[in-house]
């Protein structure tokens, strides 16, 4: 497997895929690893997680530009995202004892009853190459404070980041085989996730990956998260603050070169302001600086990948072609790398690609409703469900809408975001399951119920 710099499309560097002895070697080192990494006192278990923060911190100059360079992350977000990777790092080392603990639930006077979080074993975790650092460590962290071993499926083209992981780990003074980085392709995934000794996956991904690792793991009848797509609606109302509303707008499109799930990608307006948003909207989309992602003044880097870039020229040609219109941008550019102009669509049809699908790039797709109703109607009109945004003065108006959002996560007057003290996860084709939080360390742990009578019973 090769990785290719997206903003020159020249290789990096070439890997050699591990072969099926080698993965029965890590699967083999990770199970064995387990049993005594459980056993290890939690506290024990917190410092190494939180010695993560501290390896990250002292690298991370090395560890931003390794992203900026295999997949475009403008720097100073590949900064912010090391910097958000220590944050959830620290997180659990101050709280996993807490989200653990045992909870006690009273039944009957004479009997013990409780709650406990037990580790369950080896978790494979397949992830995607947009947030290369913050996807692995908001898994890895929780899991494995929680006690559990982890096996690593990243996505190819950010294979340096990858094994780049693994050796901050070793370096925070994890043991061999709780965090191992698996070099192989998708087909593997499967024979993977079927074997005994793993005891749970999870994967963020597309609609269509995580279909068939949930096909595999319903198979095998192991416990798993999924955090897919979206087609996140961002919902202007006739009282929103228009100003801000444009500019954080723009920001929530073409944040990550506009490869987010939770990126706002369908913008609902009101009529009554359509107008004024939709020019201070376009206005903000043409002052963003696109070219060299590690130039810190950059807003918009390259695409990922070549494909990725065919896909989203694609997607946004049918759109056209279907009756939508360019406001501004709709091509890629003609320069060395992967880039497309940032874009704006109106009169998008529903059904065309930028109507229904998860355009992963820097286009926003403006709709006009008639009033608040028909906004959450058109917000609700989708197979996603992940984040979702309301812009309004009135916040008890907004926080009324944003209870009738059909979203994991729904924000007012704010970006949609990721955040270690709150549960993140999707509903409907956005997935399954919660990442952060106490949910997010719960996940792979069997919440067992355990009951203790006195020896002569529970009658008096």
């Amino acid at each position: 497997m090769q990785t290719i710099n997206p903003t020159t499309d020249e290789p990096i560097e070439t890997y050699d895929e591990h072969d099926d002895e080698a993965v029965e070697r890590f699967i083999r080192r990770s199970a064995e690893r387990f049993e005594s990494w459980s056993e290890r006192p939690i506290t024990e278990r917190q410092a190494l997680v939180g010695g993560i923060a501290d390896v990250l911190r002292e690298n991370e100059d090395d560890y931003a530009a390794l992203m900026t360079r295999e997949m475009g992350k403008p720097i100073e977000q590949a900064h912010a995202e090391i910097e958000k990777c220590a944050w959830v790092c620290e997180f659990y080392a101050e709280h996993a004892a807490q989200f653990l603990q045992d909870e006690r639930i009273g039944v009957h006077p004479r009997a013990k009853t409780k709650v406990s979080y037990e580790p369950l074993g080896p978790l494979l975790a397949v992830m995607p190459w947009n947030y290369p650092f913050w996807q692995v460590l908001r898994v890895a962290a929780p899991t494995l404070a929680a006690g559990n071993t982890v096996l690593l499926s990243h996505a190819r083209n950010v294979t340096g980041c990858a094994t780049t992981i693994e050796r901050v780990l070793a370096d925070a003074g994890f043991p061999d085989g709780a965090f191992t980085t698996i070099l192989v392709d998708d087909d593997s995934l499967h024979d993977i996730i079927a074997d005994d000794r793993v005891a749970a996956a999870t994967l963020t991904g597309s609609v269509r990956a995580g279909r068939a690792v949930a096909e595999t793991t319903g198979a095998n009848l192991k416990p798993t998260v999924l955090e897919l797509g979206g087609s996140d609606p961002f919902v202007v109302l006739d009282d929103a603050p228009l100003e801000r509303a444009c500019e954080v707008g723009a920001r929530a499109r073409v944040n990550n070169n506009g490869q987010a799930c939770i990126a706002a990608k369908r913008f609902i307006v009101v009529e009554d302001i359509y107008e004024e948003f939709r020019d201070g909207f376009v206005r903000e989309m043409e002052s963003l600086t696109v070219g060299d992602p590690t130039d810190p003044d950059t807003d918009v880097g390259p695409i990922a990948r070549a494909d990725l870039l065919d896909t989203l020229e694609t997607q946004v040609t049918e759109s056209l072609d279907a009756g939508a219109t360019a406001l501004t941008g709709g091509e890629r550019i003609d320069r060395e790398g992967y880039f497309f102009e940032p874009t704006v669509l109106e009169d998008v049809p529903a059904d065309s690609p930028a109507g229904c699908d998860e355009l992963f790039g820097p286009v926003a797709s403006l709709f006009v409703v008639e009033d608040e109703d028909e906004a959450v109607a058109l917000a609700n009109d989708t197979e996603f469900g992940l984040g979702a945004s309301v812009w309004t003065t009135d916040v008890e108006r907004g926080e009324r809408v944003a209870h009738e959002l059909e979203a994991g996560a729904a924000f007012v007057n704010e970006l949609v975001q990721s955040h270690p003290k709150l549960p993140f996860g999707g509903i409907k084709n956005s997935g399954y399951g919660r990442e952060l939080a106490a949910d997010g360390i719960r996940e792979f742990t069997n919440k067992k119920t355990v009951w203790v009578s006195p020896a002569d019973g529970l009658e008096e």
